[in-house]
């Protein structure tokens, strides 16, 4: 089966030829990692079979966050985390988009973009809760998750998911938590009021920034003046949500499986259009899937989930005391009703094609030949 790696194998190389010095390095160093991956140019992991013991050699990963092959451990660890701190209580999805106007703007200074379409968003939702009868007084806690594609992968589309508990904590003189708050079950906050104040801080943060400097006029104008794209969706005990989020989370737009075919001058894959539930192909050349892969690819550094509020990381409240004050507000029907916990799919277990036995890791070599790892001297000096 083809793979995205193999697309980029194969048009990569004239890509970066075509565009030169036009393509950033942070690109560069992702079309790099991801077309050496799995191929033996890193190093090589070797299995040993339990049973039959038959030796098994496979390239090792290059690890990358953007690499579709890479990101399964990872997107697992994040979905059976995040489950494990989702409290009795029903959630909801707020999803923010940028004017299809904006978009380009942010394209072309991402690292700026990002961060203040970030700010606009959390700080909308934490102003108009602090107006809302029943969160004003309270402190709200929930993650943002960034995307820039939508059901067409090859299509720049940046937008935000917070996943928000329906409610907040209510602190004591002392800052800590005494009393959790709770939201009705299909209502976060006005939404109208949400969609006016987003609007009007990412207005004034582009602004200010100069991100839509270079944006026309007229199309600056539309963008304001037309109704911005804020979703507020009931999504229950948060799980599902969080499946959805799970194979986004670590990597970008595209994984193997989409990929049909990749010929000598094109590529072919699987979408499902917007408004439909029918899988169709797509077909683009070489050098436009590329393009389409690496503008998804996110700035050194760029942390695409953020926390707020009582879920950061600085924060420093305990988890389990909110979770207790929400049991003590919601009810034992509630708890029942709404906190079963999924346990993440486990990884399956690496057989031996020869005989199907157990498959056990025995060394680890370095692209140069040097053993970094021998189970039969597990403090071997790689230097």
């Amino acid at each position: 089966m083809s793979s995205v790696a193999d697309a980029l194998r194969a048009f990569a190389p004239e890509y970066l030829k075509r565009f030169g010095n036009d393509v950033p390095a942070g690109h560069r160093k992702v079309l790099n990692a991801i077309t050496r991956c799995r191929t033996g140019e890193l190093g090589n992991v070797v299995y040993e079979c339990g049973s039959c013991g038959q030796q098994h050699w496979t390239g090792r990963s290059c690890g990358n966050r953007h690499c579709p092959s890479c990101q399964f451990d990872k997107t697992q660890a994040w979905l059976t985390k995040q489950s494990a701190r989702l409290l009795p209580v029903h959630y909801f999805c707020v999803t923010f988009t940028v004017p299809s106007e904006l978009r380009m703007a942010l394209r072309v200074q991402q690292s700026v973009g990002y961060k203040l379409l970030f700010d606009a968003a959390h700080e909308a939702l934490r102003d108009v809760g602090a107006k809302t009868r029943v969160l004003k007084g309270c402190e709200q806690g929930y993650f943002g998750v960034l995307h820039t594609w939508g059901r067409n992968p090859m299509v720049y589309h940046p937008h935000l998911h917070f996943v928000v508990p329906g409610g907040g904590i209510r602190l004591d003189d002392d800052g800590q938590p005494e009393q959790w708050c709770s939201t009705a079950e299909n209502f976060l906050m006005h939404h109208g009021t949400l969609i006016r104040v987003f609007r009007g801080k990412l207005r004034d943060k582009l602004k200010v920034a100069g991100v839509t400097q270079d944006v026309p006029r007229c199309e600056l104008s539309k963008a304001w003046k037309k109704k911005s794209v804020v979703d507020i969706k009931a999504v229950g005990n948060g799980q599902a949500v969080l499946k959805y989020l799970a194979p986004y989370v670590n990597r970008v737009a595209i994984s193997d499986k989409r990929i049909v075919k990749v010929d000598e001058t094109h590529v072919t894959f699987t979408m499902t259009p917007s408004g439909t539930k029918h899988t169709i192909t797509k077909c683009v050349t070489g050098s436009e899937f590329v393009r389409g892969f690496v503008q998804h690819v996110l700035p050194p550094g760029f942390h695409k989930i953020r926390y707020y509020g009582w879920q950061h990381p600085r924060r420093k409240i305990d988890v389990e005391e909110i979770r207790w004050l929400a049991c003590a507000a919601t009810g034992l029907f509630f708890l029942l009703r709404f906190a079963t916990k999924e346990r993440a799919e486990p990884l399956p277990a690496l057989r031996c094609g020869h005989c199907g036995g157990d498959l056990k890791l025995v060394m680890i070599i370095l692209a140069d030949g040097r053993v970094l790892w021998n189970h039969r001297l597990p403090f071997q000096d790689s230097g």
